[in-house]
């Protein structure tokens, strides 16, 4: 099998990942309940990742990181916790899902939402047209570091300069950026970073982590128990634990904390660099079959190392079960969950197909997925699997 989603879950991960969640399973207790070595053991796992994770974003205080279950529940927990009624927020079509419906509903309750355009082309946010969609009420900017599906990049560190010059609140969802771009809050000018700790940081499912900016003040999405305070009739307002009512994940989050080793000992440029380098090779071949248009702005490599494109005639969710059924390839087809990306590009009918790249992919792979679309592309139309609607 040949692994080419990495930006929706990282499947291969460095070995001591894996071992690091075994391990906690059968030695850790619940952090922050109890004085006994199993929860105290627990609670410095944690808190070594809060330690990983300010570093590696440049958040300045442990802290300020909260743990959470995934980018989504970090987005929710960060957009729920500052909109509120009256506010106007900016945010742009190259948004997921996990962006838009949770200020479409804060729009529900009351908030104004600027939603700016992307280019139809290539799908590039022009950092200008976000900055000139702020009003003297906006409260927030929300939008990506990098698109889910074309792998295009925003300058963060343009618009998070700006915000703070006028006291506007930036969101970041890195859910594709986290691990394989330099992330400085304190240099950005980001409010609150949303990170996932099952892509390129090379954790398990059901991990990640909000950063909060010092100054900033999230009401919590979640209440309930947190160790502390238990005959309070309110929740903690002190971080982290504002933000995380509940059990956390401890074993998923040991396992994060292998993955974050990985990374500060490999170093992001080289991450990107080999992941970049990668993608490129498959684009170059990609981009010139006939038939095959390739999505996003390929003119630079910063950029996610993600390849998105379509077969004309053919249907996004046919090519990829052929791949996967005939050639062993895994790839994502669909909308993505970003369905304004596809409408502005006019294919949310029948979707794309995304390769996405990881550091432990191989060339050897990349040839082989190239090959895959090129049979494809020859295809002759009497084969009976083209779509003729």
């Amino acid at each position: 099998m040949i692994y080419l989603d990495s930006a929706a879950t990282s499947l291969h991960k460095p070995p001591q990942v894996a071992q690091a969640a075994a391990d906690a399973i059968v030695q850790l207790g619940n952090a922050g309940r109890g004085a006994h070595e199993a929860t105290l053991s627990a609670g410095r796992v944690v808190y070594e990742v809060r330690e990983k994770l300010s570093e590696l974003f440049g958040v300045g205080d442990p802290m300020r990181v909260c743990m959470m279950f995934n980018a989504t529940d970090a987005l929710n927990t960060a957009i729920a916790g500052l909109i509120r009624p009256g506010d106007h927020v900016v945010t742009t079509e190259a948004e997921h899902n996990s962006v838009l419906r949770p200020l479409y509903r804060a729009q529900r309750q009351g908030a104004q939402l600027t939603i700016v355009p992307m280019d139809k082309r290539t799908g590039r946010v022009r950092e200008a047209d976000i900055l000139a969609a702020i009003r003297p009420d906006t409260r927030a900017v929300v939008c990506a570091h990098a698109s889910n599906v074309t792998g295009n990049v925003i300058d963060i560190e343009t618009i998070g300069t700006y915000c703070r010059a006028h006291g506007v609140l930036f969101v970041v969802d890195a859910a594709q950026s986290a691990g394989t771009f330099a992330i400085d809050m304190q240099r950005m000018g980001i409010s609150a970073l949303c990170v996932p700790g099952h892509k390129g940081l090379f954790g398990p499912q059901g991990t990640g982590a909000l950063c909060v900016a010092h100054g900033v003040h999230i009401a919590p999405l979640r209440v309930g128990g947190s160790g502390v305070h238990s005959f309070s009739h309110e929740h903690p307002t002190d971080y982290p634990t504002a933000l995380e009512a509940g059990t956390l994940n401890t074993p998923g989050i040991a396992a994060l904390s292998a993955g974050l080793d990985f990374i500060l000992k490999t170093g992001i440029t080289a991450i990107h660099a080999r992941e970049i380098a990668l993608a490129r090779i498959l684009y170059d071949g990609v981009h010139e079959l006939d038939g095959v248009r390739v999505y996003g702005d390929w003119t630079t490599d910063r950029r996610a190392a993600i390849v998105t494109w379509s077969l004309t005639g053919w249907d996004s969710g046919e090519v990829s079960d052929i791949l996967m059924q005939e050639y062993g390839i895994c790839t994502r087809a669909g909308a993505h969950c970003a369905p304004l990306v596809h409408r502005a590009f006019g294919t949310g009918k029948g979707g794309l197909v995304r390769f996405s790249l990881s550091y432990f992919n191989t060339e050897e792979e990349v040839h082989a997925a190239l090959d895959a679309v090129t049979e494809l592309a020859q295809e002759d139309t009497t084969c009976g699997r083209k779509s003729h609607d």
